[in-house]
């Protein structure tokens, strides 16, 4: 499981220092690629895999299944951190994330999302107050 929020830096070339925490659970392998809000989601290569078998069970005729799975996958890349626990996010993805040198990694359960550390505080802004003012059941029977 993924929790937390830590500020790593990027590198001059693309990589990404893997916080301690989190890098046992990567050791096998992962995947990175374009999330929503623009940021990057990282999941353990088990996890992905379960991901990508629901995504082929969606019909091939819908348009919104075949869109969703093309930009998804089209950006997906994969890799094993190596000893210091580094990974390199491709400049494809680095120009869809927006991301300098400050970062927001943050744990979200099954998986990791990278953001741009400026991003990531213009969206906490924006959706902390929601988050705080919430009355009505979001996710039946956690809150």
């Amino acid at each position: 499981m993924f929790l937390g929020t830590y500020e790593p830096r990027l590198d001059d070339k693309g990589r990404l220092i893997l916080p301690a925490k989190y890098r046992d659970q990567l050791t096998d392998g992962l995947v990175i690629t374009r999330g929503q809000e623009h940021c990057l989601y990282v999941f353990p290569m088990v996890e992905f895999e379960n991901i990508l078998a629901r995504l082929r069970q969606a019909p091939i005729t819908s348009k919104d299944a075949r869109s969703y799975t093309r930009v998804f996958l089209s950006g997906a890349n994969d890799q094993t951190p190596d000893k210091q626990g580094r990974i390199t996010i491709p400049a494809l993805l680095r120009e869809y994330a927006g991301l300098e040198r400050d970062l927001a990694v943050i744990g979200s359960g099954s998986h990791i999302e990278i953001w741009d550390m400026d991003s990531w505080n213009a969206y906490l802004s924006a959706n902390e107050q929601d988050f705080a003012d919430r009355e009505d059941e979001l996710i039946p029977g956690v809150f």
